[in-house]
């Protein structure tokens, strides 16, 4: 299996904001995936600047995405540009 923007995306759902109870993909806080043969870099957003837990949601994306198999390297990106609003909000069906 080759790395996919996709395939990032669904190690990603995995990770949750414990205060809202929602992965950090359906919060609409991921901007960006790039990959680039092993490298990975993320932009992600938090939903405030001075989120407390903002070291712990860098951190569980990181270990996400570096957990798929071919990932040699992770970098996340924290941007607050464009800010975060609840409009990014993409609520998906149970499965």
């Amino acid at each position: 299996m080759s790395l996919s923007p996709d395939l990032i995306t669904q190690a990603l759902r995995r990770v949750y904001d414990p205060e809202l109870g929602m992965s950090v993909v359906d919060l609409g806080l991921i901007y960006g995936v790039e990959i680039d043969a092993g490298r990975v870099s993320i932009s992600m957003t938090l939903t405030a600047q001075g989120c407390p837990l903002r070291a712990a949601l860098v951190e569980w994306v990181r270990l996400a995405v570096g957990e798929l198999p071919g990932v040699e390297d992770v970098r996340v990106i924290v941007t607050f540009e464009p800010p975060w609003t609840p409009d990014r909000i993409v609520l998906t069906p149970s499965r």
